[in-house]
């Protein structure tokens, strides 16, 4: 059975260093949606800008920032940090295509390269059970 908290698990630095950065910057994105403040970057690319429009208008968007709060409550407080890492997958795949292929540049890859990489770190203490999900 898999273990839905790091309880045993991913107690390094690294572990919890990730964890914080990851809560915090999908905290931060997420709430600061909601905000008067209007942070949220639409890109420098027409299609990067239609992309992100798209989502605002349809209503898409303000769920995914949801997701993001909840992901990054539960990383932070380090309970149900699996589920959190696994529903994060689909975001992080969006904004890894938003970066490399909508919006191509150095910040982008960067944040694009970090997004991912951290979401491997906090999957990284259960790969041997996830790696069962990947059979056939």
């Amino acid at each position: 059975m898999i273990a839905l908290d790091a309880q045993g698990r991913g107690q390094g630095a690294a572990y919890t260093a990730a964890r914080i950065i990851y809560g915090g910057w999908f905290l931060f994105s997420g709430v600061e949606y909601f905000t008067p403040f209007d942070l949220q970057p639409l890109g420098n690319t027409p299609l990067a800008r239609e992309f992100t429009l798209a989502l605002i208008h349809s209503g898409l968007f303000a769920w995914i920032k949801v997701m993001e709060v909840v992901v990054a409550l539960l990383v932070l407080v380090n309970r149900g940090v699996l589920p959190a890492a696994l529903a994060s997958l689909p975001l992080n795949a969006v904004i890894g295509y938003w970066n490399f292929v909508l919006d191509p540049g150095v910040v982008e890859y960067a944040f694009g390269i970090v997004t991912l990489l951290l979401n491997a770190i906090l999957l990284w203490p259960w790969r041997r059970e996830l790696m069962g999900l990947l059979r056939w």
